[in-house]
């Protein structure tokens, strides 16, 4: 150090903080044995605060700004030190720097499930997570109550403490709300609100002051998510015995398009023949009232027959099916039918009964 440098060193001293962090909440200014000279220069930033502290008592607190620290403006202080007439020499004290700003984006979130009783699922586990704003108040108190005498004291030495006082906050307001968790998204405006007021009180007694905090999302576990998707899905389907009627109708009506076409074909007609029969023993004793009487059986149609087509056996179906089935060209001429009484299978043009709609209905295309 030269001459000069040792000399504006006598004459000119600052104390500030600039700060290049982003999660450091109080500064201790670093200087040999706490000495700093009379008349210093203390610059005070944008969202910070100072405070002088003498042997563990804090004294002055000063606001954004450049200050000089003279008798006039450290008058508790003074009072400490016993200055009765002012001072001219160094004097000792520690100065605390303390950021204000608001931390956001927070994080905070449930590490374990927590259990209550739904009235429509009844006992569920439900995790949540969120973020929260946070910011010193009462520098004094945040001083007294967290940060004691350390000389750097960051966010995340506090962070896991007010985390879990809002899970703690959070779970018992949630098992108190009685909220059916179908309807909780709904209200998570509200779950934030009811939450930031109950525990803002808590953050004040450490000198911070709870400036926003938001439930982000409650979800169940993954297993109960899955089932009540496919809960959701049955309620989209609706009526199971009319889905598969459709199914079935669905598959007739490609098996009719291809008439003469290979076996596949054939065999997706006889399955749906053999759905369209099931789904009719299925839907009817579903339909009726357990204790209520059951109709008596429509009147026959016809007689029941039963349909061969590429070496398959569909059926019994009555007159009125059979006939639909030829319109739609489902059956033709060729197809073999059978019903009671007969001795042998026989082509659909040779019941009486079906002449009239077959001759109705043209003949397969030459191959």
């Amino acid at each position: 150090m030269t001459l000069w440098e040792k000399a504006v060193a006598e004459l000119i001293d600052i104390v500030e903080w600039t700060d290049d962090s982003s999660d450091t909440l109080v500064w201790r200014f670093p200087r040999y044995e706490n000495e700093i000279k009379q008349g210093a220069q203390l610059i005070v930033r944008q969202a910070q605060i100072a405070l002088l502290v003498n042997k563990g008592e804090i004294a002055d607190t000063f606001t954004a700004g450049q200050h000089r620290l003279t008798t006039s403006n450290l008058p508790l202080l003074s009072t400490l030190m016993g200055w009765k007439y002012g001072f001219h020499s160094p004097f000792k004290a520690e100065v605390y720097f303390i950021n204000t700003r608001n931390f956001t984006n927070l994080k905070w979130g449930t590490k374990n499930p927590v259990t209550l009783r739904d009235p429509e699922f009844g006992p569920v586990r439900l995790r949540s997570f969120g973020t929260y704003v946070v910011r010193v108040s009462d520098p004094v108190r945040f001083i007294r109550e967290i940060v004691g005498t350390g000389g750097h004291f960051t966010l995340g030495e506090v962070a896991e403490q007010l985390r879990n006082l809002i899970v703690t906050r959070f779970s018992d307001m949630l098992a108190e709300s009685k909220i059916p968790v179908l309807d909780l998204a709904a209200n998570y405006n509200e779950l934030s609100e009811y939450l930031t007021a109950k525990i803002a009180p808590e953050f004040m007694a450490y000198g911070l002051e709870l400036t926003k905090l938001l439930v982000e999302n409650i979800s169940l576990p993954l297993e109960v998510e899955e089932a009540l998707d496919k809960r959701s899905s049955m309620g989209i389907v609706g009526n199971l015995d009319n889905y598969l009627k459709f199914q079935s109708a669905n598959a007739l009506e490609a098996a009719a398009r291809n008439p003469g076409g290979d076996a596949s074909a054939g065999i997706g007609m006889g399955m749906g023949f053999a759905m369209a029969s099931q789904l009719g023993k299925m839907v009817t004793p579903a339909q009726s009232a357990p204790d209520s009487p059951a109709p008596p059986p429509l009147p026959d149609a016809g007689g029941s027959y039963y349909v061969g087509k590429d070496g398959k056996q569909a059926g019994p179906f009555n007159q009125q099916t059979i006939g639909e089935y030829i319109r739609k060209g489902t059956i033709g001429r060729e197809t073999l039918l059978w019903k009671e009484g007969m001795s042998n299978w026989a082509s659909a043009v040779e019941f009486s009964e079906f002449a009239p709609l077959l001759q109705a209905t043209p003949p397969p295309l030459p191959k």
